[in-house]
């Protein structure tokens, strides 16, 4: 075969040869002999197999159709020599033997037991039928066939060995009632005394088999014996390896969402599963995957118009999945968007049930977040459920969201691990904050706890935190407070909530509540020039004084009346600190001049034009 492929002759005439001397193993000298030597004939006959399985495969390897037949009919006429059948069945190719998978089987039907087990012979034909398609008309006689030998196998190891391959070919061709027939067969005879924990690697591959060809999930969880068959895998890792298997096809061919409660039951169990073999040794990266997969599965769920059955379905599989935050965070994610749906589909319409329903899930997540491990991830759901809730009109779930987040900031770390990795917290912190301060704009104050309470709250929090000595943090989360405050003071706000009346409606310009912001204002700026004269006595601090005194210049220009002669000083000076030992970048300088002079052209802008010619631009030589 090496050198001459094409050169079959010797090895024709090598077989032919086997066949015609064969016979002498059923004489009296050879068996004799084996009983001699203890052997069993059926184990004295594998000792031939891989030689005469290459033997045919190089004969089989490119040969014309008519050698083949002719190799087929000699073993016919032999009779009763499984051996030489079954290896047959394996060296020709699939869709030789498929198309003659009859005829096959009549010859198996005339082998003698004895010599070789019959199972084995269909456990090859199998093979074959499974890759290759056989005649129509005839598969449903040839799966009969088979099962009717295979179902009298005593042996659960032999039995499951053999089984397992003719599962593809009912799968391939058959409908779930013929595949759920085999399921019940398979669960009988690998039920008693525990025979299924031999057999996990072949049950594993009958799970694999019917994934690939029942990808409808109604029809695969409709077979009645699908559920009881994973319930074989008792051994956890294996268990969940094969939960895992079927969450990832779900997920990869499910196109569409699903209400169907067949579906839904058995994948919360199947899920239920993955979830409860998280224990204290499970790795991160294990979690992670499961999280993953039934955070797929969630998305794949949704009642349409349904809310409450949808919020039913979300309590149930928080009940579930409680020792996967991740799940749980994308659960609190879920019922925020619920209650968006609803109040918008809703909008006008039943409104007091839509507001019961989007209490409903504000309670969900107020229960559900104090849970999670993460204080980042419980900040910003509370500041998400708290921006729902005030979007939905509900202001008392929304002031406790609020609250609960403001009420959190003294218990966050300085550092924090980020993917393994110990990291400063700080600009976690920092973004958080803004996008609360963002917030607090369209927040109405509470009628008992006084004017500008959630700010203050805030503030005082940020003012008591343990920030690190050489960070500015807390003098940048006042000046990013200071452009909140100015939008506050204004007639209109830059953005509201419909049906919610912010601060503008409820103090209409009142000047108490815009002396209650100067003087907050006040503070905070005080605060900031006391930072910015603690770093100018540390040379080595000079790079952020500047960056602090250019910030707080940027937040003047933008939101500061100038045309107030204190203000306006306090304008020059922080430009001509951020400019004094060369540390600011000189092309945001030329260009926020050029600005200035611009704006100082306009009419209404004229008071600017004093002010401008006071900046000048610090030289670094």
């Amino acid at each position: 075969m090496e050198v001459a492929p094409q050169l079959k002759d010797s090895l024709n005439r090598n077989f032919f040869d086997l066949l015609g001397s064969f016979r002498q193993i059923s004489s009296e000298s050879v068996q004799n002999q084996l009983v001699l030597q203890r052997v069993e004939v059926p184990e004295y006959l594998t000792l031939y197999s891989p030689a005469i399985n290459w033997i045919l495969q190089c004969i089989a390897y490119r040969a014309p159709e008519p050698l083949l037949m002719e190799m087929m009919e000699r073993c016919k006429k032999l009779g009763n020599n499984a051996l030489l059948l079954n290896s047959v069945m394996r060296a020709f190719s699939a869709e030789f033997v498929a198309a003659r998978a009859t005829d096959f089987i009549g010859m198996i039907k005339d082998c003698d037991e004895a010599g070789f087990p019959k199972h084995l012979l269909f456990g090859s034909l199998g093979r074959s039928v499974a890759c290759a398609d056989p005649p129509e008309s005839e598969r449903l006689t040839i799966l009969n066939e088979a099962w009717k030998v295979v179902t009298k196998v005593r042996s659960p190891q032999d039995y499951i060995n053999c089984a397992e391959i003719w599962v593809e070919f009912t799968c391939r061709h058959f409908a779930k009632r013929e595949v759920n027939t085999v399921l019940a067969d398979i669960i009988k005879h690998m039920t008693p005394d525990r025979a299924f924990e031999d057999a996990y690697p072949q049950l594993q591959s009958v799970i694999r088999k019917i994934l690939t060809y029942f990808q409808d999930f109604s029809v695969l969880f409709s077979m009645e014996r699908f559920l009881p068959f994973l319930d074989m895998f008792q051994k956890d890792s294996v268990r969940v390896e094969v939960c895992r298997s079927i969450m990832e096809v779900f997920i990869k061919n499910q196109a569409d969402p699903t209400r169907d409660p067949v579906i839904l039951n058995a994948m919360l169990h199947i899920c239920k599963t993955m979830h409860d073999s998280v224990n204290a040794l499970t790795l991160e990266d294990e979690k992670r995957s499961l999280s993953l997969l039934i955070i797929g599965f969630i998305r794949m769920v949704s009642f349409g118009r349904d809310f409450e059955q949808q919020l039913s379905f979300c309590v149930e599989a928080r009940a579930s999945f409680c020792n996967l935050e991740s799940v749980l965070v994308q659960l609190i994610h879920t019922v925020n968007t619920l209650a968006m749906e609803t109040s918008s589909v809703m909008r006008g319409n039943h409104s007091r049930k839509t507001a019961a329903f989007v209490r409903a899930c504000a309670a969900y997540s107020f229960i559900t977040v104090p849970s999670l491990s993460s204080i980042f991830s419980r900040l910003s759901l509370y500041l998400l459920s708290g921006q729902v809730a005030l979007a939905n009109q509900c202001l008392s779930q929304a002031d406790a969201f609020l609250k609960a987040a403001v009420s959190l900031l003294p218990d966050v770390p300085r550092s924090i691990s980020v993917e393994g990795k110990l990291r400063s917290s700080e600009s976690f912190l920092l973004d958080f904050i803004n996008n609360f301060l963002s917030t607090l704009l369209v927040v109405p104050d509470h009628p008992e706890h006084g004017v500008l309470y959630l700010v203050r709250g805030l503030l005082n929090m940020v003012q008591d935190y343990s920030w690190e000595e050489s960070s500015d943090a807390k003098v940048r989360v006042y000046i990013s407070a200071l452009p909140l405050l100015a939008a506050m003071s204004q007639e209109s706000y830059l953005y509201s909530i419909p049906k919610v009346d912010s601060n503008e409606t409820l103090y209409g310009g009142d000047p108490k509540f815009l002396s209650e912001i100067n003087k907050l204002c006040e503070t905070l700026i005080g605060q900031i020039l006391d930072q910015l004269k603690t770093l100018g006595r540390d040379e080595q601090s000079a790079r952020r004084q500047a960056s602090m005194a250019f910030s707080l210049f940027g937040v003047l220009l933008a939101h500061g009346d100038l045309r107030n002669n204190k203000l306006s000083q306090l304008f020059v000076n922080l430009w001509n600190l951020s400019q004094k030992h060369g540390h600011s970048e000189t092309r945001v300088s030329v260009r926020t001049l050029d600005f200035l002079k611009l704006q100082s052209q306009q009419a209404d802008m004229s008071h600017l034009s004093e002010t401008v010619q006071r900046l000048a631009l610090q030289t670094r030589t």
